[in-house]
């Protein structure tokens, strides 16, 4: 069995601001990098044998920061990019409360698709393992709604930096 720590990553200046990211790349605020500092002094004594990331900065950063104390490196995959919110990308939130969405919104059956190949790739790829996996929320939400086989609307959202285990 594969043991999957799955994390948010650290707050960034956009969900401080209130913005919608999506796949831009983002920025750890100091918050954000403590968050993972604050991971990666729980997880120094667990033996991890991979680190796994979202190409997008936020993510990757975070995951740096957690395992530096492995000094390890991140394998990066596009599996773990956030929703691509397309035209509402880099929008003010609150502002989209009653916005006509845009069709190029990446459709939640797409991104159940995405999760569920991230799933099968960390399956096969580290059979027995324990893998430490930075993503986005709403991402990890559809990797959580895959694997428990639950609409996404019964997965609880994670904070900034919460990790969950999930055994594969």
């Amino acid at each position: 069995m594969t043991t999957l720590y799955l994390v948010r990553h650290g707050e960034t200046v956009d969900n401080v601001n209130r913005i919608m990211q999506g796949q831009t790349q983002g920025e750890l605020t100091e918050k954000g990098r403590e968050q993972a500092r604050e991971v990666a002094e729980r997880m120094a004594a667990v033996h991890i044998a991979a680190f796994v990331s979202s190409d997008l900065k936020r993510a990757y950063d975070t995951c740096r920061i957690i395992a530096a104390p492995h000094g390890m490196d991140i394998l990066t995959t596009p599996l773990l990019r956030e929703r691509d919110w397309g035209g509402f990308t880099g929008r003010y939130i609150p502002d989209l409360k009653n916005a006509e969405w845009p069709d190029d919104i990446e459709t939640l059956d797409a991104l159940r698709v995405r999760a569920a190949k991230f799933l099968d790739f960390i399956r096969s790829g580290f059979p027995s393992a324990v893998v430490l996996a930075v993503g986005h929320g709403i991402i990890n939400k559809a990797v959580q709604s895959v694997f428990f086989d639950k609409p996404m609307g019964e997965i609880k959202p994670m904070a900034n930096a919460e990790v969950r285990v999930l055994e594969l």
